[in-house]
């Protein structure tokens, strides 16, 4: 439950405490008094509205802090997975905070650690369901009407199951059409890369091989020079008379005779004959050269032709031996690629039959589980619409197989199962049943949905409703059988409800007022508990407008004694009494009329005999629950006159003793009864004249 919501610097509200009460809490007040503004700063703090300018004007921070208490150990472990924060040692207690800054940033933290937006929303829904004022519209969309089938019945396992399996032929439906439509163009790759790489093959190209033909073919073609230069070196260094070498021996033979006569030149004599005998070597290794020289004349044909083939490649595929290789390697792993392609598209086509099977029997096992429950959500709603005055109401939750949604599948499988569900109502005898989204009455709506809560809540881990204006669309007719509703729900949550009419207001366990007032030249919006005379003056107003008169507050106790009468009413219709048992000999199709009090000692007064006009008339609403209007008539009427009696023939019987009522709406306390209709005679406020109008319908 919440415990308090702490609202500071938002909008048109400066510092705002509110204390709630574990059960129903309603809020009251003007229209644009802020009553929405208190609902909107819970969505702020919960992540589930924008805050964006929302903060105050002219101050930096805002603040929107909100403190629960959780007693669901359950509850507390998915908010700890949500968060991951231990958040079991804090008692059970969860303080959310939201601060809002000028700038636009915000920041959210849990017991003071913080966390991300994400983590808030998750937080969010396992905390707080909000009902806003046009989320009746919801159940116009039958998707949303599935989801609602789906949470009464429990099947979100099984849905989850099918949407797996469905997710799976999907995508295997998605991956075999991309292979059959790019089929063709497979095979023109295949086509390409296998005569790439057979041209690649076909050049036999090795790394260096380029370098190494290059300077071959340089040697081939000055072949003649090297022969005749080669030659003519070698001829003067040895061969030819005169020669170097032949010079330098006799130069050799006179130095050696020098150094055997002076010692001094043996260095030298010795460095002559190395040089000789060196010289003698290049010209020996100049003639082998020179001999090496004589090769085949077509070979530098033969070279040339390799460098052109090598040349070709290397411009075709790239600018080195190694790059155009390397390329090579990529052309096989896309040519085995191509070739699996066409493999997986036979493999996928029989792969996919197992997985349509499996996606079948699940869709069939959701579709025969949402059948069940359809069968038993359909009397569950219509017990609630007969409680919420639609007494000849009948509804249907019809179920129809759904459009196939998987390309190239004649499966009946979307997303949500194979089926399709259509909420079906009859809200009047006699008229056809139609779908809600072609219903016009926004009351009916309104009440549908309601009855949805009062069903979903016995299986909703829900631990908060907030109600924002339920009561919009809805008469004051049915307004003290909504707020019943509402007092049953708060039994299993706690209830956060604005509304604009009395008769729900004086239901709340907590009742609090809202109000704008200009304090210097600001706005501020404050929040007030209402109890005691304060609550009757906040009903009276609410019933009468700003001139609260004596028949006003009469009426505001009226209420509240009616409301809190309705849990022992209740207990009583548990286990009915002999004479509440007791048949009514005229009861019309709906609910009976309130059960006057007995009165064994009125007397009948002819001259207070009931009027014509209270005969049985059309314009009686069904809705057992008469609520009071500002019309009725004078205060005086209403005061109980012990002579007063309906019929002379008329006795106290059994069944008009204070038995408990037959409805399943509350008694009235044996204050008067007021009528609902405004244009009936000051009689009608008298038991006696409920008694006639009792007896005219008979």
């Amino acid at each position: 439950m919440l415990r308090e919501l702490h609202i500071s610097n938002l909008a048109v509200i400066a510092d705002v405490r509110i204390e709630l009460h574990p059960r129903l809490n309603c809020f009251t007040g003007a229209t644009g008094a802020g009553k929405s503004l208190v609902i909107g700063a819970l969505e702020v703090l919960l992540g589930l509205r924008s805050p964006a300018e929302m903060l105050r004007p002219g101050v930096e921070e805002g603040r929107v802090s909100g403190l629960f208490e959780l007693k669901s150990p359950a509850m507390l472990k998915r908010l700890e997975q949500a968060t991951d924060l231990a958040l079991s040692g804090d008692g059970g207690e969860l303080l959310i905070s939201r601060r809002l800054f000028a700038s636009g940033r915000s920041s959210v933290s849990i017991n003071g650690n913080p966390i991300t937006l994400s983590m808030l929303k998750a937080v969010s829904e396992t905390l707080v369901d909000v009902h806003g004022q046009h989320d009746h519209q919801y159940l116009l969309k039958p998707a949303n009407q599935l989801d609602v089938l789906d949470q009464f019945g429990n099947l979100w396992p099984l849905r989850q199951r099918y949407y797996g399996l469905y997710t799976r032929l999907l995508e295997g439906r998605r991956k075999l059409a991309e292979l059959t439509s790019g089929q063709n163009f497979r095979r023109q790759q295949l086509d390409l890369a296998q005569f790439q790489a057979g041209e690649i093959d076909a050049a036999e190209l090795a790394s260096g091989e380029y370098e190494e033909l290059s300077a071959r073919a340089t040697l081939l073609e000055n072949l003649q020079r090297l022969k005749r230069d080669s030659g003519a070196a070698y001829s003067a260094l040895y061969e030819a008379d005169g020669s170097i070498l032949e010079r330098l021996k006799m130069m050799v033979g006179v130095v050696g005779e020098l150094a055997g006569v002076d010692k001094a030149l043996a260095p030298t004599s010795q460095s002559l004959r190395d040089a000789t005998i060196a010289l003698e070597e290049v010209s020996f290794d100049l003639s082998r050269y020179r001999d090496r020289l004589d090769m085949d004349p077509s070979e530098l044909a033969e070279v040339n032709d390799r460098l052109n083939t090598i040349n070709r490649i290397l411009s075709k595929y790239g600018g080195t031996a190694d790059e155009v290789l390397a390329l090579r390697e990529q052309l096989a792993g896309q040519i085995e690629q191509l070739q699996r392609a066409g493999e997986d598209l036979s493999g996928l086509e029989k792969s996919l039959l197992p997985w349509r099977e499996e996606l079948s029997k699940a869709g069939q096992e959701l579709s025969a589980a949402r059948r069940q429950a359809a069968v038993k959500l359909a009397p569950a709603i219509e017990k609630q619409l007969h409680e919420l005055g639609m007494e000849k109401a009948r509804f249907e939750a019809r179920i129809t197989p759904a459009e196939p949604t998987i390309l190239d599948e004649t499966l009946a499988a979307a997303p949500s199962g194979m089926d399709q569900v259509e909420f079906i109502a009859q809200t009047n005898p006699g008229q056809l049943a139609q779908p809600l989204r072609k219903i016009a009455s926004g009351g009916e709506l309104s009440r549908v949905m309601l009855a949805l809560k009062g069903i979903l809540a016995d299986s909703d881990r829900i631990s908060v409703l907030v109600f924002d204006e339920i009561d919009a669309n809805v008469g004051g007719r049915l307004g003290a059988v909504i707020g019943h509703k509402l007092q049953q729900l708060a039994h299993r949550h706690q209830v956060l409800c604005i509304t604009h009419l009395p008769q729900i207001a004086s239901f709340g366990d907590r009742h609090l007022t809202v109000r704008k007032q200009v304090v210097g030249n600001c706005t501020e919006t404050r929040v007030r508990v209402m109890a005691g005379a304060e609550r009757v003056e906040e009903l009276a107003e609410m019933i009468g407008g700003r001139q609260i008169t004596d028949t006003t507050r009469a009426q505001a106790r009226e209420l509240l004694e009616a409301a809190q009468a309705v849990p022992t009413a209740s207990a009583q219709r548990a286990a009915p009494s002999p004479s509440a048992a007791k048949p009514k000999p005229s009861a019309p199709p709906l609910s009976p009329a309130p059960v006057q009090s007995a009165a064994p000692a009125q007397t009948p007064t002819p001259a207070q005999t009931p009027a014509p006009p209270l005969s049985p008339a059309p314009a009686q609403s069904p809705a057992p629950p008469l609520s009071p209007a500002p019309a009725l008539s004078p205060a005086p009427a209403q005061s109980p006159a012990p002579a007063l009696s309906a019929a002379p023939a008329q006795t106290p019987t059994p069944a008009q003793t204070p038995a408990p009522p037959l409805s399943p709406v509350p008694a009235l306390s044996p204050v008067p009864a007021l009528s609902p209709a405004s244009a009936q005679s000051p009689a009608t406020a008298t038991p006696a004249a409920g008694k006639s109008r009792k007896k005219n319908r008979a």
